[in-house]
């Protein structure tokens, strides 16, 4: 596949093995079973990997099966309001306000316009970005927040550090949401982040795709032990 393909189709259940060794992706599973290949990027260390999954690049249709996945997954949850994580977790986060049935959602930013207060924001690093960034929240969003179950959405949870930055920034506002989602839960390395931060959040994690641990072998990517 060409770098440009990947992310643009959701493959019928059972199209490619999901037991490995893998050539160049990985093929992650929906709900149903569909698949959507993602691409493996090889981390510094040249024998491990990671399938990697960029939102915004997504076509239209894998973007609207995630968005319906990861809605049905947050319906139990009965959430009044769903919360948005910067950047690609804004597009993700609308999709699924629409499916289920808000009228709108609530976007964190790390601009600061020039209404926002320092005390309505938190830092925030990710495993993409090499520079601490601050996370805001609109201070008149805040009577959106106040006394509702909370859905907070980033695009994916892998080191925790974004997720747990959103998790702060709702703690400073006095919000603690009911449940937080994904398209993509990379590995579990996010479990001791969030952890460390309140026992109850991993449990309060869902994602429309999950991804292993690769490690580099003779034959290609397997997943690591």
């Amino acid at each position: 596949m060409q770098p440009h393909d990947f992310w643009q189709t959701i493959h019928p259940a059972g199209t490619h093995g999901d037991t490995g060794p893998f050539a160049e992706a990985y093929p992650a599973r929906l709900a149903d079973g569909r698949q959507l290949l993602l691409p493996i990027r090889t981390l510094t260390d040249g024998r491990h990997g990671l399938a990697s999954l960029i939102v915004n690049q997504a076509s239209f249709s894998v973007l609207s099966a995630l968005a319906d996945d990861l809605a049905d997954r947050l319906r139990p949850f009965a959430p009044d309001v769903v919360v948005g994580l910067p950047t690609l977790g804004l597009t993700l986060a609308a999709a699924v306000a629409e499916r289920l049935g808000h009228t709108r959602y609530v976007p964190c930013g790390t601009s600061r316009k020039f209404w926002y207060v320092e005390e309505l924001s938190v830092p925030m690093s990710s495993v993409t970005t090499h520079h601490v960034k601050r996370l805001y929240i609109d201070p008149r969003m805040l009577p959106l927040l106040e006394g509702r179950k909370v859905a907070l959405i980033d695009d994916v949870i892998s080191s925790g550090s974004s997720i747990v930055a959103g998790l702060r920034l709702m703690a400073a506002i006095g919000v603690e949401p009911v449940v937080t989602g994904a398209a993509m839960l990379q590995t579990d390395r996010w479990r001791p982040a969030l952890a460390e931060l309140s026992p109850v959040w991993p449990e309060r994690v869902v994602g429309s795709l999950s991804t292993p641990f690769l490690e580099r072998s003779s034959g290609g990517w397997i997943i690591s032990a």
